[in-house]
């Protein structure tokens, strides 16, 4: 029987336990969708809805309560503007694990864990747009327009 057996350890102590699921909490509220251990995201699963819920409540309280567990004014925002307009329907569930194969170094069983009906464009956030190709001038034309610009100047 697996009676006053509250949670997952994850052989971590308390204060990096609770670290480790402020971070990937931020960054599954950021990208929608992380990668990890089975393990781990079993654990953030029913942390993910609670924090969902709360951001469901639209008051100063609830806000509150959100920046001290994710400490992250950018993800308090996202689910207070967002999510919570997007899961105004949904009673619950609005997060999924699925099984993800095996780690290749030390065979751990992985999961991906992402918010039901996410936006596939949110895990393209921190890639950064490349800039409009310029026509990078040879060192001949950079001489012609030092030549030119020095004969306006000249007149």
């Amino acid at each position: 029987m697996r009676h006053k057996f509250g949670y997952r350890k994850l052989n971590k102590t308390s204060e990096h336990r609770k670290a480790l699921f402020k971070n990937m909490l931020n960054s599954l509220i950021k990208y929608e969708q992380i990668t990890t251990t089975l393990p781990k995201a079993k654990e953030l699963k029913p942390k993910i809805d609670k924090v969902i819920t709360l951001g469901k409540r639209e008051d100063l309280a609830s806000k509150k309560n959100l920046f001290t567990q994710l400490q992250s004014k950018s993800s308090v925002d996202k689910l207070i503007k967002i999510l919570s307009q997007r899961y105004e329907k949904r009673k619950g569930g609005y997060s999924r694990v699925i099984r993800a194969g095996f780690r290749y170094g030390d065979d751990a069983p992985l999961a991906v864990i992402e918010l039901v009906d996410r936006d596939e464009q949110a895990k393209k956030v921190d890639i950064k747009k490349k800039p409009e190709e310029t026509t990078k001038d040879s060192p001949a034309e950079k001489s012609k327009k030092k030549k030119t610009t020095s004969k306006k100047q000249a007149k």
